[in-house]
């Protein structure tokens, strides 16, 4: 692309200047610690270097100098007295106790590449894996390092890979693409682009967008649009302040998206307000879809998902009336077993009212460098290519996407099959008390390894049960990057404006063990070097657009009418077809079912209601919270104000009868194990059903009781149980019982 075709920022100042006697420097921020979203801030330093406050850029388009407080305290995550400084190991026999030895970055290097190579010497690449948590901007550096080491197991350590994974896949294997809510994030001028329409409604679907920011999307865009005139459906168990503003508010019980969204494509196909053009012209397989949805009459609906049926059949009406409409959806459609039929049911109801890649509806978001897909993938062997975990049990998985499938991770760790792992690379995740189900068995599991190394900023419970080696990872403000990630990509960099300690940043220290792994895979000198190249389509290098971004990549609407959205120029969609496909090919050749269904998730009072006596409440879990990002800044002591404690959301009525009250502290069981929680009476939760927060620890604990992880943390009463796809896992529909935590427990 030519340099003309980009648009830029105006700024009232260059991207560092002084403030008096700080030296203030305009950035992005991202990973870690930290969201997905890549907000603009100005970094303020004083003359020794050190990082003292941090604002909101208010001439960035993307923010408009709004943060959170997780990023206004990033200074105080940055400066901690608790951070990691320095490259440490400890003789594998003491995992668990804190007997950690400092080495140099040399040694760590040296011994990692002995290591590893050892291990692939002797047992081949495949049996070391490297693992992510959750992505942000550090995924792409982890998948070349691992294919650069012709390891095809770059995994996720989260059952059914129940994280953004299932709507991506759903989507691509239906559009070819991935499809996110049009708030004109992808202009410079934003709502002031003439060629954006502000939606008439927005669907917030299993997802609280102002504290849970899902696929770049930045959730005051929300009441942003809403001052515009746009409306609001909220499909959420809870009532929120949303949902309080909502014109209708589907308060669906935790798993049964997909039965609501088959119940309103009932409504939508049956009384014909369907985009009749453009199913004909660009869909493929509507009858067949008309024909499923005949299984799903909403007063059936009603009944599975608590949601009154006159509240389907206006929810459905509205969408159907809207022009245009969009959506914003979240982690709760990903955390239920059989997640892929449910996106694809959700999606269809945004494809059949042709809303497709219009202005205000669901657009294909510019990429710089593929989000899910990726970096590097032409470095494996195709030998090695084969040896993927999950791939023959999950035939899905042989269709373009890339991951080792996490439930066969954890099955080879736990028993050898299909063959033995024995080294693990673990960087920007916390598994043991955020994102492995029954993290127990994922201790025990990694336990049985030869080596294992992570990367993080803090000592966590993870790292101090299992490690052989911790490298430092750097703050965003320690390093130099990109603002790449899900959503609209735009050529916007992070700038290193402090060092702590001897900490590098993840793509540091993957280039530099690159290097020494695989040097042609690694060719740049450094990491400049290494983004430059990634920055080749815009004309500038790092440095040169460090000066001018953010940098907006061009777009177009309709661009299926144009040929922009196939690689070989074609019309239509990048699919089999050249359609979106509501009977999936993708699907029949990977021998899933094609077209959308509701499976009941089991146990749940549908499926096992011989349990409700023993466990008579629906438990959903993760919901976010202002103040922390999954495991990260429960050492933070002003965010950690804000939630001192792990909570578990219960309605008062439902205290009643359990006698409990506001305040206790309670166990919440099942039959796989139960965590601590204190009590937060509130009138938002249904009667039959509580919410607890996720990924809790006490840094403050001791090191020996791995803080505290296996007391607190929920993901003990979650099975490691994905779905026939190989995505999607029940995190937000188990059934549970309360009761009070003894004196001395």
């Amino acid at each position: 692309m030519e340099e003309k075709h980009w648009s830029y920022a105006e700024h009232t100042k260059p991207f560092k200047y002084q403030e008096g006697e700080l030296t203030v420097t305009r950035g992005s921020a991202w990973s870690g610690p930290g969201c997905h979203l890549g907000c603009g801030v100005l970094l303020y330093t004083d003359k020794s270097g050190k990082l003292v406050k941090v604002e909101g850029d208010p001439e960035n388009p993307y923010n408009d100098g709004r943060l959170c407080v997780r990023c206004l305290n990033v200074n105080e995550v940055t400066n901690h007295k608790d951070r990691l400084l320095y490259p440490m190991k400890r003789d594998p026999k003491d995992r668990g106790q804190n007997k950690w030895e400092r080495i140099s970055w040399e040694e760590a290097y040296d011994l990692i590449v002995e290591k590893f190579n050892k291990i692939k010497e002797e047992h081949g690449a495949e049996s070391v894996i490297f693992t992510q948590g959750t992505g942000r901007d550090i995924a792409q550096w982890i998948s070349r390092l691992a294919w650069s080491f012709d390891s095809p197991n770059y995994c996720y350590p989260l059952s059914g890979a129940a994280c953004y994974l299932p709507r991506v896949a759903g989507m691509v294997a239906t559009t070819g693409n991935y499809w996110v809510a049009d708030a004109s994030q992808q202009f410079i001028d934003r709502y002031d682009n003439p060629e954006y329409k502000v939606p008439e409604t927005m669907f917030i679907w299993g997802n609280y967008p102002l504290t849970s920011n899902s696929d770049g999307f930045y959730g005051h865009w929300v009441i942003d649009l809403m001052k515009r005139g746009m409306k609001i459906v909220c499909i959420d168990p809870k009532v929120t302040w949303l949902a309080a503003r909502a014109e209708e508010h589907l308060r669906v019980r935790p798993g049964t998206d997909a039965a609501l969204a088959l119940g309103m494509l009932n409504v939508i196909i049956n009384e014909e307000l369907y985009d009749k053009d453009f199913v004909e012209e660009w869909t493929y397989g509507f009858d067949q879809l008309k024909e499923r949805v005949q299984d799903y009459p909403v007063d059936k609906v009603a009944e599975i998902t608590w949601v009154p049926a006159e509240k389907i059949r206006n929810a459905a009406r509205i969408l159907a009336k809207s022009k245009p409409a969009t959506m914003q959806w979240g982690l709760a459609v990903d955390m239920t077993k059989e997640s892929l039929p449910a996106s694809q049911a959700i999606a269809a109801l945004f494809y059949i009212t042709g809303n497709a890649d219009i202005p205000g509806g669901v657009i294909v978001p510019p990429e710089l460098l593929p989000y899910s897909g990726g970096f590097g993938r032409e470095l494996l062997s195709p030998e090695q290519a084969e040896k993927r975990i999950g791939l023959k049990d999950y035939p899905l998985l042989q269709y373009g996407f890339q991951i080792a499938q996490p439930d066969a991770v954890q099955k080879a760790l736990e028993t050898g099959v299909p063959y033995k792992i024995h080294g693990a690379w673990y960087q920007t995740t916390n598994p043991v008390a955020c994102i492995a189900a029954e993290p127990k068995k994922w201790e025990e599991a990694v336990k049985k390894l030869d080596f294992v190394v992570f990367v993080d900023i803090f000592m966590t419970p993870s790292i101090m049960a299992v490690a052989d080696v911790v490298l430092p990872a750097a703050t965003f403000p320690e390093r130099d990057g990109l603002r790449v990630g899900d959503g609209a990509q735009r050529g916007e960099v992070i700038n290193k404006v402090t060092q702590i300690g001897e900490c590098k940043s993840d793509m540091q220290i993957n280039l530099e063990l690159g290097k020494r792994f695989n040097p042609e895979a690694w060719p740049w000198e450094d990491v400049q070097d290494m983004f430059t190249h990634i920055l080749k389509p815009t004309g500038f290098t790092f440095q040169e657009l460090a000066e001018k971004a953010p940098a907006y990549m061009p777009f177009n609407y309709k661009r299926y009418e144009k040929g922009l959205l196939r690689q070989d120029g074609e019309l239509g969609f990048n699919t089999a077809t050249g359609k979106i496909e509501l009977y999936s090919t993708f699907y029949e050749m990977a021998g899933l079912d094609p077209l959308p269904y509701f499976e009941e998730p089991s146990p749940g009072p549908g499926a096992t209601p011989e349990l409700l006596e023993e466990y008579p409440l629906v438990l959903t879990t993760g919901a976010r919270i202002w103040s922390m990002f999954h495991s990260e800044h429960r050492q933070i002591e002003r965010n950690r104000a804000l939630r001192p404690d792990p909570e578990i959301e219960v309605n008062p009525e439902t205290c009643k009868k359990m006698g409990i009250k506001d305040g206790d502290w309670v166990w919440v069981e099942n039959q796989r194990g139960r965590a601590k929680r204190k009590v937060k009476a509130t009138p938002v939760m249904d009667p039959r059903m509580v919410s607890c927060d996720h990924a809790w620890w006490r840094p403050e604990a001791s090191p020996e009781n791995l803080y505290d992880v296996y007391e607190l943390n929920v993901n003990n009463l979650v099975p490691w149980i994905p779905g026939r796809s190989g995505f999607g896992s029940n995190f937000k529909t188990m059934l549970c019982k309360l009761y009070k935590v003894k004196d001395g427990e």
